[in-house]
């Protein structure tokens, strides 16, 4: 059995969790949440404890198990906090120039810029022309739309250029002054 999945989730006050056949239904102060569950696992709320049981024993039920308790805690703690990426760029002529009301465009050293568009429920943020913070209620999205980004120009290891996580650290390599010398 999944040790993470035994674990009760405490419902706070202002936060209602709804399961409605399949789906999971959670409200909070920053806004609303649904997704599907695996017919596998149970579940009951007793004073605004929230606990999963394995209703059908299979191969995968136990995986299933922390699975479903852990998106379903994302989901409370999103609706109550939120999430946030924060990503920063490195590089001469890297910059970050917020474009619109939610948009972002970036000089990256390609002929053109490179203008990304928010979905629905993700907010920037810039701070100066080389930081920015990804927010969001939903954990998946945030840290998906983080990635897409970082995708545009991974930290490379012989100069260290590159859009990266704050606080990332990227392993340098010797360029090819290093064989030299003898």
């Amino acid at each position: 059995m999944s040790r993470i999945g035994k674990k009760p989730i405490t419902i706070p006050s202002g936060v209602t969790v709804s399961f409605d056949n399949e789906f999971v239904k959670v409200t909070g102060p920053l806004g609303f949440l649904e997704a599907k569950l695996r017919p596998e696992i149970g579940h009951s709320i007793e004073d605004n404890i929230l606990t999963f049981v394995v209703a059908k024993e299979t191969k995968e039920s136990s995986a299933f198990f922390g699975l479903v308790r852990s998106l379903v805690n994302n989901m409370v703690e999103g609706v109550t906090k939120g999430f946030e990426k924060k990503l920063e760029l490195e590089g001469v002529g890297y910059r970050v120039i917020p474009e619109g009301a939610s948009d972002l465009k970036f000089t990256l050293g390609f002929s053109h810029p490179v203008i990304i568009k928010a979905p629905q429920g993700i907010k920037f943020e810039t701070e100066g022309n080389t930081k920015f913070t990804i927010r969001g209620i939903d954990k998946c999205l945030v840290g998906q739309i983080a990635s897409d980004i970082r995708k545009l120009r991974k930290p490379e290891p012989y100069k260290g250029k590159g859009i990266r996580y704050a606080g990332e650290v990227v392993r340098r390599k010797a360029g090819k002054s290093a064989g030299k010398g003898k």
